[in-house]
């Protein structure tokens, strides 16, 4: 009977091989968290020392379900869309027209100071350009002086509150003259005035501004294109202008 014993456990050992303990990490890695939902039942005490292990519902592993993965995509899409309506949103504020904030009084003390006055714009029946008068006046625009005659352009620095084909009125007048008599301002003439009509507002030529440190590796090259506004000199009052003779042919 010993010796029967002894022979079908020996079989029983040759046909069912028992896994080896360094097989266990290998399950560890291969388990997903689809199976952490599944309850656990807690084993009994005796059953502590079988050779299988138990696996406490508190492990986290590295591998994830394909139901993770899909969430994880939806939630980005989600942030991609509020990220671009935010951009959008953010576009549209820079491209509107920032308000200056001013109201129509500051605007026209700001223009007085600076030496013109926005009259309105121009009309589609009027015609303010006249033929060529032998006048002249300087006037003053901002820090810069301009000694204009009847349908001369000039070009200032960028003018605020007017637009393309509006009426200026330049009212600070240094000197007035003719072929009959000169009139010098104390420093301006206040009777006088030089009438103008907005052509374009436009850009400068490039200037570069290249600044260089020997010795300390330090160069620094920037561009800039001062913003310009081209007036078109219409009328200019406050002298007496010769009048023009037709020659007889």
């Amino acid at each position: 009977m010993a010796s029967r014993r002894c022979l079908l456990r020996l079989l029983s050992s040759r046909l069912v091989p028992q896994r080896s303990q360094p097989l266990a990490p290998v399950l560890i890695a291969t388990r997903t968290l689809t199976s952490l939902s599944e309850p656990v039942a807690h084993p009994a005490p005796g059953a502590l020392a079988s050779p299988r292990l138990y696996y406490p519902s508190s492990c986290h592993f590295a591998t994830r379900s394909s139901g993770d993965e899909e969430d994880g995509d939806e939630e980005e899409h989600y942030d991609d869309e509020g990220s671009e309506g935010e951009w959008g949103e953010e576009d549209e504020a820079v491209a509107a027209k920032k308000p200056s904030g001013k109201t129509e009084e500051e605007k026209v003390a700001e223009a007085a100071e600076i030496g013109y006055k926005v009259v309105g714009p121009l009309g589609a029946d009027e015609k303010p350009f006249k033929p060529y008068e032998p006048v002249f006046a300087v006037v003053q625009i901002g820090s810069h002086q301009f000694k204009v005659s009847n349908g001369d352009s000039i070009f200032t620095e960028r003018l605020k509150f007017c637009d393309v084909n509006d009426k200026l009125i330049l009212n600070r007048v240094l000197m007035l003259g003719s072929q009959t008599q000169t009139v010098i301002g104390r420093p301006i003439l206040p009777e006088a005035s030089v009438h103008a009509v907005v052509e374009e507002h436009a850009l400068d030529a490039k200037v570069i501004i290249f600044k260089k440190k020997r010795r300390k590796n330090y160069r620094r090259t920037k561009g800039h294109r001062q913003e310009l506004t081209k007036l078109r000199i219409t009328n200019i009052e406050g002298i007496d202008k010769p009048e023009t003779v037709a020659i007889a042919a």
